[in-house]
Formats: C-alpha cells, sequence, structure tokens
C-alpha cells in the first residue's frame, strides 16, 4: 500500500497525471487493487493497493519500474512536485481477507 501527501491544491492535477501517465506505465509491472484520495482525517492523500505473488516479486518488478525510461522521464518528474511525502506499507491478508 502506498500513501502520498499531495501539496494542497494539487489533488487533481496529480490524479490526472498518474491516471494518464503513470497508471499506464506501471500497470505494466503490478496489478493495481484500488486508488483512493482522503476526505476526512488526515487530508490531501492518496492511497493505493498493488498486488504482488510474494516480496519477490515485488522487489523484481519494482526494480523494472525504476528501470523504465517512461516511468522516470514522463511521470516522475512532474509527480514529484507536486508531492510532501510518501508511504509505504507491505500488508499480508490473513486467510479470511476477501482481499488477497
Amino acid at each position: 500500500m502506498r500513501i502520498y501527501t499531495v501539496k494542497v491544491g494539487k489533488m487533481n492535477q496529480y490524479i490526472k497525471h498518474f491516471e494518464k501517465i503513470g497508471l499506464p506505465i506501471i500497470s505494466k509491472y503490478s496489478k493495481l487493487i484500488g486508488y483512493w484520495y482522503t476526505e476526512t482525517g488526515v487530508l490531501n492523500q492518496v492511497i493505493h493497493i498493488w498486488e504482488y505473488e510474494n516480496f519477490n516479486e515485488r522487489i523484481e518488478k519494482r526494480k523494472a519500474l525504476y528501470d523504465d525510461y517512461e516511468w522516470l522521464e514522463n511521470f516522475i518528474p512532474t509527480a514529484l512536485q507536486m508531492l510532501e511525502k510518501q508511504e509505504s506499507r507491505i500488508m499480508n491478508a490473513t486467510s479470511f481477507s476477501p482481499i488477497k
């Protein structure tokens, strides 16, 4: 799960940039499970969850993404200008979780 704190006033711009530029690129490497933005609690955050079979697959696919020229040149420079903070959490599903 990734949580990004977006600069005040940049949420719509960030979401559009991710949808148009970032999502097609990252989708070559990872499966998006969900993508949300906050309206209560801590504001100006986007939260997204990506599916990986295991931690080693995540390492492999993230490395491939970080080597992707399109990601590095077309998405990252613009995206970083709109972000304040990034958090990353590795979550393991329980046996009874509807989402694995």
